[in-house]
């Protein structure tokens, strides 16, 4: 007679701080008018998983645990860890050159380490709505040859949406399959996901809308996922913070079915030389963002599709995972206020953002002023007679910047005045000249002065 399965023992200490957890994620979900969020901690071998709200404003259809949520850039982990599974099966290595499976993609010196580390000099990639009827092939073809690129490959971080479908079109070569049939295949079924992508015609799982809050009218509503089909591997996932905290698990090696092999994992934390993120992360990984917290170095992701925010965190000594999903572009605000009431409740100080920079007074870069590039974007930095810059991206209206000595900014909101860390201009190390300028992770080249 088989031996009968005990439930797990919950302790009261458990049970208070899942109530704490819930009640907090519930209030500052109405705080930021966030539809509907999901919140799960996994600490000291224990899971605590809460969630609020709904899936669509609209309907008043309820959130739940199993609830797949739009994961925007957060995408992007699942991808490289396939293409490390690949490589841990001996199929590729990290220093192979990409072109040597993806011939479309024209800059031969680019490395799979590169690619995934976005090191590889790519562009961000055009607008979601010029590349709907294109291919891969035809994608990297059109938008990812040398005279496209915003720096030489290895010497600098430029955050690169074109990178990872370069990425998902080298998974596609060496299995033979479709990105969606190989992510799901190598991860998302060992991991115990139900797959989710967006454009499912009728997805397995119940699923979250975006949706546009605006502060000033109060006022919430759905809104469209426009990311194109070829984008899929930078972007197109949908999941829960629970198969969140499962990948998290994956990432630092404490998994409780190994799917991705410890050394894979450590390789993949590992800091990437010239992967200088700004105000993106403290260093960059294989596929992972890393934020440093004293002497702890954290692994995750932040993600954004349209009207979503999700977030994971990961840290291998402890062997905690924080993860949190959201349906609302408000999103964002939700996780840096919630993480500091995690690390009241839990312990667990989680980090939501890079570590704060000290950038001293103010500082005049008039030289700075120009045109700068980063494939089909231009940003435009003005100087006023007192030597002030002031940005605009694409015509759009300028934004004064606040410098500083060591060349970073910031970036003003216009509207309320706040300071926002923007990120930096960077000289040519041979010329010492300023060659480009590096704005939310995204760096573009210098194509004219002022």
């Amino acid at each position: 007679m088989p031996y009968a399965t005990r439930a797990p023992v919950i302790s009261r200490q458990q049970t208070q701080i899942r109530r704490l957890l819930q009640e907090r994620l519930h209030t500052l979900a109405r705080a930021h008018q966030v539809p509907g969020a999901q919140l799960a901690v996994h600490t000291d071998a224990v899971t605590y998983s809460v969630h609020t709200g709904e899936a669509d404003a609209s309907t008043g259809r309820p959130f739940t645990t199993d609830t797949a949520v739009p994961l925007g850039s957060v995408t992007k982990c699942y991808t490289a860890v396939v293409v490390m599974l690949l490589a841990a099966d001996g199929d590729l290595a990290p220093a192979d050159r990409v072109a040597l499976y993806v011939p479309e993609l024209r800059t031969p010196q680019v490395t799979v380490r590169q690619l995934l580390s976005h090191t590889a000099g790519l562009p961000t990639g055009p607008d979601s709505d010029d590349v709907v009827a294109l291919t891969p092939s035809r994608y990297l073809s059109a938008h990812c040859a040398d005279r496209d690129a915003v720096c030489p490959p290895g010497t600098g971080f430029s955050y690169s949406n074109a990178g990872f479908v370069a990425a998902g079109r080298l998974i596609e070569s060496v299995t033979g399959m479709p990105w969606q049939d190989a992510v799901r295949a190598f991860l998302l079924e060992p991991l115990g996901t139900r797959p989710a992508f967006l454009g499912d015609p009728a997805p397995e799982r119940p699923v979250a809308s975006g949706h546009s809050a605006n502060p000033l009218s109060g006022r919430v509503r759905p809104v469209r996922q426009t990311l194109a089909p070829v984008e899929a591997p930078a972007g197109a996932l949908l999941a829960s913070a629970l198969d969140l905290v499962a990948l998290g698990r994956e990432l630092i090696g404490q998994g409780p079915r190994p799917v991705l092999p410890k050394d894979a994992a450590e390789e993949m934390r590992r800091p990437v030389p010239g992967a200088v993120p700004g105000v993106l992360a403290d260093a960059w990984g294989m596929g992972l963002a890393l934020f440093q917290q004293g002497a702890a170095q954290w692994c995750g992701h932040d993600g954004n599709a349209q009207g979503t925010s999700c977030h994971l965190r990961a840290e291998p000594d402890s062997g905690t995972v924080v993860a949190f999903t959201s349906n609302a572009n408000s999103g964002t605000a939700l996780w840096h206020e919630l993480a500091d009431d995690i690390a009241e409740i839990t312990g667990v100080s989680v980090p939501a953002a890079p570590s704060p920079r000290e950038a001293g007074r103010p500082f005049a870069l008039p030289q700075c002023a120009g045109t700068y590039h980063n494939g089909t974007v231009e940003y435009r930095v003005t100087a006023d007679a007192e030597g002030s810059l002031a940005l605009s991206v694409n015509g759009d209206t300028p934004a004064p910047l606040v410098c500083y000595a060591d060349l970073s900014c910031d970036l003003v909101d216009p509207a309320s005045g706040r300071r926002v860390p923007g990120g930096s201009f960077v000289r040519d190390p041979d010329t010492g000249a300023i060659d480009r300028l590096q704005i939310s992770g995204r760096t573009a080249r210098r194509t004219a002065t002022a």
